[in-house]
């Protein structure tokens, strides 16, 4: 991983990446939203990483640590579209949010947050009957394993996996705090 900032490394960026090579530039920015500071980045194919919390630094070693191959570059001024997006969506979250995905996972991880995608605003869907959905591609899905691609989950929001909820309406944990999910379904009116 190779952490630059943004003025210096825009410099360097054409002379680093020559046109024959596929290395995975990723430029990222943080701000404050309604529940929280949150770090975006993007690769030259779309947003690859939203990630909520309440510290600066434990997102750069998340992103880091989810990216290992990229380099990473701060660049508020290359994100800003993209994150100005993500803070009106935590502001009201009902409005939905569009924005050009680079999702990276396995290719049932991918299925299966693209079935989450799915799921309309203002509606819910169980942890069991989103196994059953992906069950008609991927043989043999288990809830167990609706859960686990919530939780590698990278893009907060866009993937909306604080939609999927237990059997009995529950809510279970949410990678990015509890508190945040309970909120994204109050303001979503889900609730």
């Amino acid at each position: 991983m190779n952490l630059m900032t943004s003025e210096a490394a825009l410099r360097l960026l054409p002379a680093a990446e020559p046109a024959n090579t596929a290395a995975d530039v990723l430029f990222f920015g943080v701000g404050d939203t309604a529940l929280g500071k949150v770090l975006l980045a993007r690769s030259a194919k779309g947003v690859c990483a939203i990630l909520l919390g309440d510290d600066a630094t434990e997102f750069e070693a998340d992103l880091a640590a989810r990216f290992p191959g990229a380099t990473l570059i701060a660049n508020e001024a290359m994100v800003r579209d993209d994150l100005a997006k993500v803070v009106r969506y935590a502001e009201k979250p009902s409005e939905g949010l569009a924005l050009t995905l680079d999702m990276r996972g396995t290719p049932l991880q991918r299925r299966i947050w693209e079935q989450i995608r799915a799921i309309p605003v203002g509606k819910t869907m169980s942890y069991m009957h989103l196994a059953r959905v992906i069950n008609n591609v991927y043989p043999n899905v288990a809830a167990r394993v609706v859960a686990n691609a919530c939780a590698a989950n990278a893009i907060a929001f866009a993937v909306p996996c604080h939609r999927v909820i237990r059997t009995d309406g529950e809510l279970a944990g949410y990678r990015w705090g509890i508190e945040r999910r309970r909120e994204l379904i109050e303001k979503e009116g889900l609730v």
